[in-house]
């Protein structure tokens, strides 16, 4: 039987993620902070391991030496670009140096045992900060602008240098991925629970930062998708996960109000000022052409659609 470990299992990604492997029967153990345990259900079946990725270094390598898996999956970390300005030195730790302590315990696994450790980085289209041509592809320069996107590189570039020693390690480098079980803190969950909000009558505006910021929204359960493709291919790398299509965050706005059934919805919009990040990428939008080459992988649901998902799912009124 095929055994998993998976970082931030409780988290959006890891949720769809724990769900398809323990479907596929999978051993699925996961890493998840104490304080993240009581945030929902945790799925039958996994094997849950109450370990801080922040924390000491020990700590991690030694669940990753009791569990001995054959996929490791690192998703767990800082999830908001948002957060990061406010704890830099956090998200260091947790998006960036607890990659290479779980790169690094994989490799001494896999040199105990005699059995490959293979990993998936969760990478982001952050690393490439203000990119200077659009479509981005693996080849694109890694210039982050915030301290999400350079804790992010940090773990990307430790993936490059493992896969150099002859570790099986991929980073795939994923663009924006939404889903209903995106946190309210997240813009897109933001505004379709707010959207659902005004139609139902229980509110009357939602207030937003920068409207003309374009991003390459994917569906999170496509992207996981191509995680387990990732790990399973026979030769690692780096890949771009995207739809290669971009939407500024007013198109999202205006697909949920529509989704909705409310018209003459920008009266309802207010920007504030002091939700504009200190340095917001104005265009992110990726070339996904090798992950369709190489790991047969393919978006399956667009852009409108996605957003109709996360507002049906809203709480009805």
């Amino acid at each position: 039987m095929t055994v998993a470990l998976v970082t931030g299992a409780t988290g959006q990604d890891g949720g769809y993620l724990v769900e398809r492997l323990l479907a596929e029967g999978t051993e699925v153990h996961g890493l998840v902070r104490g304080e993240d345990l009581g945030g929902g259900p945790v799925p039958d079946g996994l094997v849950v391991h109450e370990c801080d990725l922040g924390g000491p270094a020990a700590d991690v390598a030694a669940v990753v030496d009791r569990v001995a898996p054959d996929e490791l999956y690192n998703l767990g970390g800082v999830s908001s670009v948002a957060q990061s300005w406010a704890e830099p030195l956090l998200t260091t730790t947790v998006n960036g140096t607890a990659a290479v302590v779980l790169l690094e315990a994989a490799r001494s696994t896999q040199e105990r045992t005699g059995r490959p450790v293979r990993v998936v980085q969760a990478a982001s289209a952050e690393i490439f900060g203000e990119p200077e041509h659009s479509p981005q592809d693996e080849r694109t320069a890694i210039r982050p602008v915030s301290p999400y996107g350079a804790a992010k590189a940090l773990a990307h570039h430790a993936v490059g240098i493992a896969r150099a020693r002859g570790q099986h390690a991929t980073s795939l480098v994923l663009y924006n991925h939404e889903s209903p079980r995106r946190p309210p803190s997240f813009v897109t969950r933001k505004i379709t629970s707010t959207v659902a909000a005004i139609a139902a009558g229980r509110a009357d505006r939602i207030v937003l930062g920068n409207l003309d910021a374009r991003r390459d929204w994917g569906w999170a359960p496509d992207y996981v998708d191509a995680m387990v493709r990732a790990v399973r291919h026979d030769t690692p790398g780096d890949y771009v996960v995207a739809t290669g299509e971009a939407h500024t965050v007013r198109d999202f706005v205006a697909a949920a109000f529509a989704r909705a059934g409310v018209e003459d919805w920008e009266r309802l919009v207010t920007v504030d000022q002091a939700l504009v990040r200190p340095a917001d990428p104005s265009l992110l939008v990726g070339d996904a052409s090798r992950a369709r080459e190489e790991l047969g992988w393919a978006p399956t649901v667009g852009f409108a659609e996605l957003v109709a998902r996360m507002v049906d799912a809203e709480e009805p009124s």
